[in-house]
């Protein structure tokens, strides 16, 4: 900047001289803005379609994660049943033979018997153990119980209806009667 005579004032044509340059210092900050604007937009635009593009991802992949579980489900009642298809042919041809004693209709059904807690266990389904046993409210179903002096206190007497556990899982509990010995 020119100064006039040393003395620190800058006259008017000094002024007019300097106004250019700012303009066009105004004009180049406008213009880097504008592009850094511009840049920032661009850079907006491509994290939209990323996040969209994930969100698009992970709706396929929660679809087919669900598809999957439901198809195994599937697969799995399908195998369980066809290992207890031979059992229902056991009954289907023991229904169509006819009896010549009672010693066979019973020896038919013990065998069927057997061949269904067969399949069972190849499922992974095993009785709960119940007649003689200390009662577990967490495998045993109390129906009844019975004062006697025969069994110890809180023994299960006898076993009503099967129960059943699948590795670690209970069925269904064992129906039971339960002594009451106050004795003991």
């Amino acid at each position: 900047m020119a100064s006039n005579k040393g003395n620190g004032e800058a006259t008017e044509l000094d002024i007019e001289h300097e106004l250019p340059a700012s303009e066009n210092e105004t004009q180049s900050t406008a213009s880097e803005v504008e592009v850094e604007l511009e840049s920032l937009r661009a850079e907006k635009a491509g994290y939209l379609d990323r996040l969209a593009r994930l969100q698009a991802e992970f709706d396929n992949f929660r679809k087919r994660s669900v598809k999957e579980q439901q198809d195994f489900r599937d697969y799995a009642l399908a195998e369980a049943l066809k290992s207890l298809l031979p059992i229902l042919d056991s009954l289907d041809r023991a229904a169509k033979t006819p009896a010549k004693s009672v010693d066979d209709i019973q020896s038919g059904v013990e065998l069927i018997d057997k061949q269904f807690h067969d399949a069972l266990a190849k499922l992974g389904v095993e009785p709960v153990l119940a007649a003689g046993e200390v009662f577990d409210p967490n495998l045993h179903q109390a129906v009844q119980m019975v004062d006697t002096d025969e069994f110890e206190d809180h023994r299960v007497i006898d076993e009503l209806q099967r129960g059943y556990r699948i590795k670690d899982r209970l069925l269904r509990p064992a129906m039971v009667r339960v002594a009451n010995n106050p004795k003991t």
